[in-house]
């Protein structure tokens, strides 16, 4: 057996980083665009959850005597009034779940009502209010004197 067919057998350690090394970059390639797209996934669930609030604000509304109570700016937990309803307080609970940061607030006085929530994707809240806003604002919150979204 001579020399060259023994070489011929088998991958060269130089061949084997390089495909190693390839392998690795493509990987953080793929991995990059996962975060990307999670942190988009988690907008969309804020998002979502605060057009639940904002249907569930409608009905109590309209069964308590319009009007949606009187809540000076709360955070999270600290939500009631119109924000006490079951299904309200777990669609909050699914936005603060979502964006992971602990940034939503929410206020009532009356006939008026206003929820954000911080987004994870970009640097900005997403904003509900009784006027049927439903946007991405890029105000400071919480604001405690805030009444509608930007």
């Amino acid at each position: 057996m001579n020399m060259h067919t023994l070489r011929s057998r088998g991958f060269t350690l130089i061949e084997l980083l390089v495909v190693i090394a390839i392998i690795g970059i493509l990987s953080a390639v793929v991995l990059a665009s996962l975060n990307t797209a999670r942190s988009k996934g988690s907008d969309a669930a804020v998002q979502s959850d605060l057009s639940t609030v904002q249907t569930e604000a409608e009905i109590w509304y309209g069964t308590n005597n319009n009007s949606y109570g009187t809540v000076t700016w709360g955070t999270g937990a600290s939500c009631s009034g119109a924000f006490g309803d079951a299904t309200m307080k777990n669609a909050l609970a699914g936005a603060d779940s979502s964006n992971s940061t602990g940034s939503i607030g929410c206020a009532a006085a009356g006939t008026t009502y206003v929820v954000a929530a911080a987004l994870v994707a970009t640097t900005s809240y997403w904003c509900i209010d009784s006027t049927g806003k439903s946007e991405g604002v890029s105000a400071t919150f919480p604001a405690s004197a805030i009444a509608a979204c930007p």
